[in-house]
């Protein structure tokens, strides 16, 4: 009978340093993910300096301040393979603007792309921010899919819903403002779509 050897290049994670406990997809995605994360905090930086309405500019200033936690805590987590020193925290708006305006509140105007910086207004920072925001989204879903490393794959996990959270944030505003309108669907052709699927009937397997 052939017993199969142990292949000496294998090495269980128990034998890795936690600094090293890193597959080789997980770098590559890891690394993407963090940078992306730096290009978006970058490019808030250069947005500040043209929002007018305060209240986009509070909400920018708490983005970067957040997104700088996140950061520190991705970036320490990476090195080390371990726990961060401040774990993912939850980000949180304001809920008395949480309400939707749906339907074309007026019928939207052509848009050309700026053709100088003087053009740039709130609305097309708004616009953005959700693009920094939605990539950073789908990169941490990535990272998390590739992780092996059962600290670094959480870290970028947990920070996924904080992000969308923020977009939704952005979004609420640019709704409001009539930047981003929101059509609907005939009631009849709505709910044809919502009664498509019905529930599994009986009993739901326990194992």
């Amino acid at each position: 009978m052939h017993t199969q050897q142990p292949n000496p290049n294998f090495q269980g994670s128990s034998q890795i340093p936690d600094q090293f406990s890193h597959g080789g997809h997980e770098i590559f995605d890891a690394e993407e993910a963090i940078g992306g994360l730096v290009g978006g905090m970058e490019q808030y930086l250069l947005y500040e300096q043209h929002v007018q309405d305060p209240e986009l500019k509070t909400m920018l200033n708490k983005h970067k301040t957040y997104l700088t936690q996140v950061y520190n805590s991705l970036v320490q987590t990476f090195k080390t393979g371990q726990e961060p020193t401040v774990k993912t925290q939850t980000y949180n708006f304001s809920q008395d603007t949480n309400n939707t305006i749906y339907g074309m509140q007026q019928p939207p105007q052509p848009k050309t792309p700026a053709q100088s910086v003087n053009e740039i207004n709130d609305e097309c920072i708004t616009g953005f921010m959700m693009g920094c925001l939605k990539a950073n989204a789908s990169a941490f879903t990535m990272a998390a899919l590739e992780a092996t490393n059962p600290v670094v794959r959480r870290a970028f996990a947990d920070s996924i819903p904080n992000i969308i959270e923020m977009a939704y944030e952005v979004f609420l505003y640019q709704n409001r403002n009539q930047y981003y309108q929101v059509p609907q669907l005939k009631q009849e052709d709505m709910q044809a779509y919502m009664n498509s699927y019905a529930p599994v009937q009986g009993q739901m397997p326990t194992h």
